[in-house]
């Protein structure tokens, strides 16, 4: 569990970090370096799961020695399959952090939703549902490995 005490609101219990894959922890299929690591380092203190609809078909063998669940989206409506797997979670305290249209619903739902801006670019509904917006998974990761610093973005 992360611990999040932001001045100015309520306490965030986190047990659960939801991720898009392509484009968020991979660019073309391919993970991004030092996505695996920081990965790693979150896995016992969070929950981790993929969501994605692994367009390139190169998840489930890229994240084989990651501690996560991978869920593949069926075609179609995927925003909203995405946005009701982080409902289910909801008691959970969920961090989610995507960049695509799909990731919209997904980020708005989270306890607490990230959004990247990285090669693919991001989609200006899935910015406007995050509360915090990173130059990249890196960075949004390092947020929660070093948590004083989305105190430090969101405080009032």
């Amino acid at each position: 569990m992360i611990v999040l005490d932001i001045p100015g609101r309520s306490l965030i219990e986190a047990e659960t970090l939801v991720m898009d894959y392509n484009g968020t922890l991979a660019i073309d299929g391919i993970m991004i370096q030092g996505v695996r690591e920081r990965l790693i380092a979150l896995a016992p203190l969070l929950k981790l799961f993929i969501v994605t609809a692994d367009t390139f078909g190169k998840a489930k063998e890229n994240l084989k020695d990651i501690d996560c669940g991978l869920i593949i989206l069926q075609s179609g409506n995927q925003q909203q399959q995405k946005a009701e797997f982080v409902k289910k979670l909801a008691t959970q305290g969920v961090i989610a952090i995507g960049n695509g249209l799909n990731d919209a619903l997904m980020l708005k739902y989270a306890t607490l939703g990230i959004g990247l801006i990285q090669k693919e670019g991001a989609s200006r509904q899935a910015l406007l549902s995050a509360e915090i917006i990173a130059n990249n998974i890196l960075d949004a990761l390092d947020l929660l490995i070093n948590p004083l610093r989305i105190a430090a973005t969101l405080r009032k």
